[in-house]
C-alpha cells in the first residue's frame, strides 16, 4: 500500500533538528530532509489540505464535502478541537492528517458508532480521533505517513493527554492498520454516510504507540524487523527536542 523512497532525518541528529525547528505553538515545524511537517494555520494552508483530501477521496470513490473551499477552510480554523497537519516539500502538500480532540461536540465517529464510543469512554479515558488522511505521492509515503502520524501522536498524547485514538477505516484497510500501527477493531462494519462507504471503528492505545516508538523510532533499517511504521517516525531523542520546542513556544 505504501512505498518508501524519501530522505529521512538520521537518528540522533538532535543538534541539526534543534537548529532548524521553527517555533510557533502548534505551527512548530519538523524538517525531515525532503519534506517538513507543520500545522495548517492559515485558511490557504487548510484549503490545500482539504483539496488534497477531496482529490484523493474522489479517486477512491468516496464522498467528501470539499467544494465549500475557503469558507470550509475558514470554519476548520475556528474549530478549536480540530488540528490539521500537513507534510510539504517546496510549498507542495504531500500529505495531510487531522486530529480532532474530544469535547462538547464529541467526535465524528459518534455519528455511526455511538454505542461503541460510549463504551470506550465508560472508563473515563480521554479520546481523540485522526481523520482526513490523504497522501499525494507514489514514492516515500511510508516515511511521510509515519512522521505525520508521529507528529499527530505528539500533539494528541504528549501535549493534550489523550489516551485512546479512534479512527474510522474502510474494511479493506483493517489489516494494514493492525499490522503497521497496532490498532484493534472495535465494531462491526457499517455504512459511513459522510463518505458513502463502509467503515469499521478501530482504536489504538497511545501507550502501545509510545512503547513502539521507544523501541523502534528513528531506525528505518529496522522496518523489516518490526514490520510496522514505527521505525520510520522520529527517534526518542528527536521527539524530545520536538516536545521541548512545543513547550517553549507556549510560554
Amino acid at each position: 500500500m505504501f512505498t518508501d523512497n524519501a530522505g529521512f532525518l538520521a537518528a540522533g541528529a538532535v543538534d541539526a533538528l534543534r537548529a532548524t525547528l521553527l517555533s510557533g505553538g502548534a505551527n512548530s515545524i519538523a524538517p525531515v530532509r525532503a519534506f517538513r511537517i507543520s500545522a495548517a494555520m492559515s485558511a490557504s494552508q487548510r484549503l490545500q489540505a482539504r483539496e488534497l483530501v477531496g482529490r484523493k477521496y474522489a479517486a477512491r470513490g468516496y464522498a467528501f464535502a470539499a467544494k465549500a473551499g475557503q469558507a470550509a477552510a475558514a470554519r476548520d480554523g475556528q474549530e478549536a478541537d480540530l488540528l490539521t497537519l500537513t507534510a510539504a516539500r517546496e510549498g507542495a502538500v504531500l500529505g495531510t492528517l487531522s486530529v480532532r480532540f474530544d469535547g462538547s461536540q464529541g467526535l465524528a465517529a459518534d455519528q455511526i458508532f455511538k454505542t461503541e464510543m460510549r463504551q470506550l469512554r465508560a472508563g473515563g479515558r480521554r479520546l481523540c480521533e485522526f481523520t482526513q488522511l490523504a497522501m499525494d505521492i507514489d514514492e516515500a509515503s511510508k516515511r511521510v505517513l509515519a512522521c505525520l502520524f508521529h507528529m499527530a501522536y505528539l500533539q494528541a498524547y504528549r501535549q493534550r493527554g489523550a489516551e485512546l485514538l479512534v479512527v474510522e477505516v474502510n474494511p479493506r484497510h483493517v489489516g494494514y492498520y493492525q499490522r503497521m500501527l497496532g490498532f484493534r477493531v472495535c465494531s462491526e462494519e457499517r455504512m459511513n454516510p459522510r463518505v458513502n462507504a463502509p467503515a469499521v471503528l478501530m482504536c489504538l492505545d497511545f501507550h502501545h504507540a509510545q512503547q513502539q516508538i521507544l523501541r523502534y523510532g528513528g531506525q528505518p533499517h529496522l522496518g523489516p524487523v518490526a514490520r510496522s511504521l514505527y521505525p520510520f517516525g522520529y527517534s526518542p531523542s528527536e521527539e524530545a527536542v520536538l516536545l521541548e520546542e512545543m513547550a517553549a513556544s507556549r510560554q
